[in-house]
C-alpha cells in the first residue's frame, strides 16, 4: 500500500551557519561598530542582541536574509513580539526554530484530507502525518491539496513508497 509522510524539518547545520554568516557580518558593519549586537545560538533557540530596538530589528533582518539564502525558510521562525531590557540600554528578543508539526496543524491536516472524500488515510504519528492509500494518483492528488490549503507553515513531504 503506498504512503507518504508529511513533516516538517530544518537542517540545524544551516540554522547555524546562518547565525555564524550574521555574526560575521554584524561584526564587519560600520553601523554596528562599537555596539554589543550578535545572535546567540542554543540548539533551535536564537537570542538576538542589540544595543536598541532599531539595531535589534537591523540584526534580525540580517538573519532572516541569511537564513533564506541557505534554504531554510522563515515560516518556521517563531519570532517573539517581546523586547527585553538587559542592563542598562541593551536589550534582547528570543525566537524559536519550530521543527515537527504541531498537533493542531496536524489535525487540521487529516480533517482536510477526510473531508475530500479521497480513497487514502490520514493518521498522526508523533510530529508527523503518515497518508497512505491504495492508488499514488490518490497520495499526488493528497500532496497538490495540502500543498494548495496550507500555505502558512513550511511542509515537506518524505518517505513515498509504493
Amino acid at each position: 500500500m503506498p504512503s507518504f509522510d508529511i513533516v516538517s524539518e530544518v537542517d540545524k547545520t544551516e540554522v547555524k551557519n546562518a547565525v555564524d554568516q550574521t555574526n560575521k557580518e554584524v561584526g564587519t558593519r560600520f553601523d554596528f561598530k562599537g555596539s554589543d549586537a550578535r545572535v546567540e545560538q542554543a540548539e533551535l533557540d536564537l537570542t538576538v542582541f542589540a544595543d536598541n530596538e532599531f539595531q535589534l530589528d537591523q540584526v534580525q533582518d540580517i538573519l532572516n536574509g541569511k537564513l533564506s539564502k541557505r534554504g531554510v525558510d522563515i515560516r518556521c521562525m517563531d519570532v517573539s513580539e517581546k523586547i527585553e531590557k538587559v542592563s542598562g540600554n541593551k536589550v534582547k528578543r528570543s525566537s524559536t526554530v519550530k521543527v515537527g508539526i504541531e498537533a493542531d496543524l496536524a489535525k487540521k491536516i487529516v480533517k482536510l484530507l477526510k473531508e475530500s472524500k479521497m480513497k487514502i488515510q490520514a493518521s498522526i504519528q508523533g510530529d508527523a502525518v503518515r497518508v497512505s492509500g491504495a492508488k499514488r494518483d490518490d497520495l499526488q492528488a493528497a500532496i497538490a491539496l495540502v500543498k494548495k490549503s496550507i500555505s502558512d507553515f513550511p511542509l515537506q513531504y518524505q518517505n513515498f513508497r509504493d
